[in-house]
C-alpha cells in the first residue's frame, strides 16, 4: 500500500475519481437535465466519465443538458483530455510547493531529450499550445455554424472546438454531426483539431521549430509518429473509400465521399464524432473502425488506444529479430532491448484489460440477446476512449453501464498508469536456476 500511495498511478486514479465525482454531482443538480424523465446516478456518472475519460460515449442525448451542463461537460473534457498534465499543473501553481522527482518524471515522459526537460517550461508550452489550437478552431467552427443558421453558433464553435482537440467525439447536436457530413470545410477543420490533439505535444513543438528555423530535423520518435500517422490515415482512407463507396457513401459525390472517409480515418483513433451510422457500415469496415481505434494516437498526447510508437515497435519485432543484446536496428537508429521488452508487456497488459471488459460485458448484456459484434465494437470503444458505437450504448443493462464506465477508466487512466516510469525496487544478489519451457 505504501508503494502505491507513492507510485503516480495514486495519484493519477485520485485525480480522475475526484473530478469524475465532482461533475457527476454537477450534472445531478436540479435544473441541470432537461431531458425526458430523469437523470440516474449511474447516467450521471457515465456522462461525466465519458467525458473526463474523453471517450464520448453516451447513455442519454447530451443535447438534453441544459447550458450550466454543456458548461460543466466543457470543463470536464478540457480537464480530462489534458490528464496528468492538469494534475501537475495543479500542483505547480500551489506557492511554495516544490514537485517531487517522480512527479517531475512523469512530466518529463511528455517530452524527450534534446527538447525540453523542465517541468514548468514543459506544462506551460502545453497549455499555451491547447489554447491557441482551440482558439483558433473555435472561432473558425463558430463561423462556420452562423452561416448554416446554427443557433447559439458561439458556444457551439467553442465546445466542437475543444471535444475535437480533445479527442472526445461528444456534440451538443442531437444526431452528432451527421447533418454536416456534406460540409467539406467544416469536416476538414474538425479532421485537423483531432489530427492535431492525437500527435502529441513534442511533435507540434518540434514542426513548429523546425518551420521557425531553430530546428534542423526531427528527432526520431517525431518521424516515427508522422510516418506511422500518415500510413494509418492514408491507408485507412484509401480501404474505407474502397469499401463504402457503394454504401454508406454512395450517395455523395466523389469529392464529398473522400473527405468522409478521411474524416472516418482520422475519426476512429480517438475522435469519435457521428458524422455517418457506424451500423451502416460494411462488416470489413467495422472491423477496420476497431483496429484503428485499438492503435490509437501517439504518446504524450490526448489520443487514447495503446498509441502508434508501440505498433511501431511490435511491428518491428514481428519482421525482424532482436541481435544478441536484445536489440534491433531500424532506420539507421537502434531500438533497445528495454524499449521492446516495454513495448511487449505494455501491449499484453492492454490486451489482457480489453479482453477482460469484454468479458464482463458479454455476462451482462449477451444473454438478453445483444450481439457479440456490437458488444465486442462497444468495448473496443470505450477502452480505446473513442466514443463511437453500434446503437448499443442507449440499450445497456445498469451492470452493463458500469462494465463500459471501468473500461473507459481503464483505457484512459489505466493505460497512462502502464506507462508511467517504474519506482525503483530494491534488488537481491539472487541467482535462480534457468526454467525452461517449450515455445514452438
Amino acid at each position: 500500500m505504501n508503494w502505491f500511495q507513492r507510485s503516480n498511478a495514486f495519484y493519477l486514479l485520485s485525480f480522475f475519481i475526484i473530478i469524475i465525482s465532482i461533475g457527476t454531482l454537477l450534472l445531478m443538480l436540479p435544473g441541470v437535465w432537461c431531458g425526458e424523465g430523469s437523470l440516474s446516478f449511474t447516467d450521471a456518472v457515465f456522462t461525466a466519465s465519458s467525458a473526463v475519460c474523453v471517450a464520448g460515449l453516451a447513455v442519454v442525448n447530451t443535447s438534453g443538458f441544459s447550458r450550466f451542463g454543456h458548461i460543466v461537460i466543457l470543463f470536464l473534457i478540457q480537464t480530462g483530455g489534458l490528464g496528468i498534465i492538469s494534475f501537475s499543473s495543479i500542483l505547480l501553481t500551489i506557492p511554495g510547493n516544490r514537485l517531487a522527482m517522480i512527479q517531475q518524471t512523469t512530466i518529463q515522459s511528455f517530452y524527450i531529450d534534446g527538447i525540453e526537460y523542465r517541468p514548468r517550461i514543459i506544462v506551460r508550452n502545453i497549455m499555451v499550445f491547447t489554447a491557441c489550437i482551440e482558439a483558433g478552431g473555435a472561432i473558425l467552427l463558430a463561423l462556420l455554424f452562423r452561416v448554416e443558421g446554427v443557433r447559439d453558433w458561439l458556444f457551439m464553435g467553442i465546445f466542437h472546438a475543444v471535444s475535437a482537440f480533445c479527442n472526445t467525439g461528444i456534440s451538443l447536436f442531437e444526431n452528432g454531426l451527421t447533418s454536416f457530413n456534406r460540409e467539406v470545410l467544416l469536416m476538414l477543420i474538425i479532421i485537423l483539431l483531432i489530427a492535431l490533439g492525437g500527435l502529441g505535444f513534442i511533435v507540434i513543438q518540434e514542426l513548429l521549430g523546425l518551420a521557425r528555423g531553430r530546428l534542423t530535423h526531427l528527432s526520431y520518435h517525431s518521424r516515427v509518429v508522422l510516418g506511422m500517422s500518415a500510413l494509418l490515415v492514408f491507408g485507412g482512407t484509401i480501404l474505407f473509400y474502397i469499401l463504402e463507396r457503394g454504401r454508406s457513401f454512395g450517395a455523395m459525390g466523389t469529392g464529398t465521399a473522400v473527405v468522409n472517409a478521411l474524416f472516418q480515418s482520422v475519426n476512429t483513433r480517438s475522435g469519435g464524432f457521428d458524422l455517418i451510422s457506424q451500423r451502416a457500415l460494411s462488416q470489413p469496415s467495422k472491423l477496420l473502425t476497431c483496429l484503428l481505434m485499438l492503435v490509437g494516437g501517439a504518446p504524450g498526447s490526448i489520443a487514447g488506444g495503446i498509441k502508434i510508437t508501440i505498433v511501431f515497435v511490435i511491428l518491428v519485432l514481428i519482421f525482424r529479430k532482436p541481435d544478441s543484446h536484445g536489440d534491433i536496428n531500424v532506420f539507421h537508429h537502434r531500438l533497445s532491448g528495454e524499449s521492446i521488452h516495454r513495448a511487449v508487456v505494455y501491449t499484453l497488459k492492454a490486451l489482457a484489460l480489453l479482453l477482460l471488459c469484454i468479458g464482463a460485458l458479454t455476462v451482462f448484456e449477451g444473454l438478453d440477446g445483444q450481439s457479440m459484434g456490437s458488444l465486442v465494437f462497444e468495448v473496443f470503444s470505450a477502452f480505446a476512449t473513442v466514443g463511437l458505437s453500434l446503437g448499443a450504448t442507449g440499450s445497456l443493462s445498469e451492470g452493463g453501464k458500469w462494465v463500459i464506465i471501468i473500461a473507459m477508466f481503464a483505457g484512459r487512466v489505466g493505460l497512462v498508469a502502464l506507462a508511467f516510469p517504474a519506482l525503483r525496487q530494491n534488488k537481491y544478489d539472487i541467482s535462480y536456476p534457468e526454467g525452461t519451457l517449450l515455445l514452438e
